[in-house]
């Protein structure tokens, strides 16, 4: 899949701006706060309908001195062409079209243009909290299966209806079984799906590790679930006093994660600076050959700012994967750097079509 041009409006620093991109590497530099990272975040609101970078209500993408954004790109899909465009105006809700035509649910538009971004934000899948790596899981996940999605939806109203009702003191069985047959039923999809993909896609994320640190360390994922032990509906049996006491629901798939080892020990307890850039970058790069496999689809790539923090040895390794001198095959490129010389090496490996950008206060030629 290849993005062939953007229009972007009014997006955070971004007044106006209209690219036409390579179909292999386009690199932006400037200094930062310039701009960049909010182009790479364009890209990726096209694919998301939401921000990557951006917290606290889909208003805050839109620039400060306008009542509207709009972002509109053209696609190359398994040989046909999409024309994707979102406009956001203040107080109103998002409208996402493809070719022209208005989506009536924004799930829909999940997994038609698979990315992935790697960013400077990703060292919170460390040291986060699981909120941050049940993203990771569902953001992948959801990209190749809309049953998923769905399920992810109806497991969510549900638990909020359980939730209402432990904290309205509701004691009547028969209102709680008939949501917690939808909260079982969602839980158990949901709980085998994450089971085999973290089966599937750990050997993968070991293989990305070790290419960058040359085999160095060992790594590993481990996942943590209440459901590991027993099914939901067990789960929600064994806690209902202390539910009902709490005001929510303490068991579920809604307090899953996943723990990152460094041998035998948490990353986030033991790893150094750079050992967690890694980790979270090949991470990424795994997710990239999951979803490649996946949805048949090859992804947008978006690197920003990915060398800071990294030793030379490291660099050298991740420019090798990226530029596909391992033989990943990765497609389009989307790279920011505020060093030229990283972009000069990558440009020089991959040998092939490449357009650089200067991002200044917003303006990018």
């Amino acid at each position: 899949m290849i993005l062939k041009d953007i229009s972007i409006l009014n997006y955070k620093n971004i007044a106006e701006a209209a690219l036409e991109f390579s179909p292999k590497i386009n690199c932006f530099t400037g200094n930062n706060g310039m701009g960049k990272t909010n182009l790479l975040d364009a890209i990726y609101y096209l694919s998301f309908c939401k921000s990557c970078v951006s917290r606290g209500g889909d208003s805050v993408v839109i620039r400060h001195d306008a009542e509207m954004m709009l972002l509109q790109g053209s696609y190359e899909r398994r040989g046909e062409e999409e024309k994707i465009s979102i406009g956001l105006q203040r107080g109103k809700r998002k409208v996402a079209k493809r070719n022209g035509k208005e989506y009536q649910l924004l799930s829909r538009h999940i997994g038609l243009l698979p990315l992935v971004m790697v960013s400077p934000m990703d060292t919170e899948l460390i040291r986060g909290s699981g909120d941050d790596r049940r993203r990771l899981i569902n953001q992948i996940i959801s990209q190749s299966d809309r049953n998923y999605l769905d399920a992810l939806i109806r497991y969510a109203k549900a638990l909020e209806n359980r939730n209402a009702m432990l904290k309205r003191g509701v004691r009547d069985s028969i209102l709680f079984e008939s949501v917690e047959e939808q909260l079982c039923t969602s839980a158990s999809y949901i709980h085998g799906v994450r089971r085999n993909w973290i089966e599937e896609f750990t050997p993968i994320f070991m293989d990305y590790y070790h290419a960058i640190t040359d085999g160095e360390e060992a790594v590993s994922l481990e996942y943590r679930s209440h459901l590991n032990e027993m099914p939901m509906s067990q789960n929600l049996g064994e806690t209902r006093d202390v539910d009902a006491a709490v005001g929510f629901t303490t068991r579920g798939v809604h307090r899953d994660d996943i723990e990152l080892m460094l041998g035998d020990y948490a990353m986030r307890k033991t790893g150094s600076q750079g050992q967690c850039k890694t980790y979270t970058i090949a991470l990424r790069l795994a997710q990239f050959d999951f979803l490649k496999k996946t949805c048949g689809i090859t992804p947008l790539l978006l690197l920003d700012d990915i060398f800071d923090k990294l030793d030379a040895r490291r660099v050298r390794n991740i420019i090798d994967v990226v530029s596909g001198n391992r033989g990943e095959g990765f497609g389009q490129i989307f790279i920011t750097d505020t060093n030229r010389t990283h972009l000069d090496e990558i440009i020089g490996s991959v040998g092939s079509d490449y357009r650089i950008f200067h991002v200044e206060e917003g303006a990018i030629g």
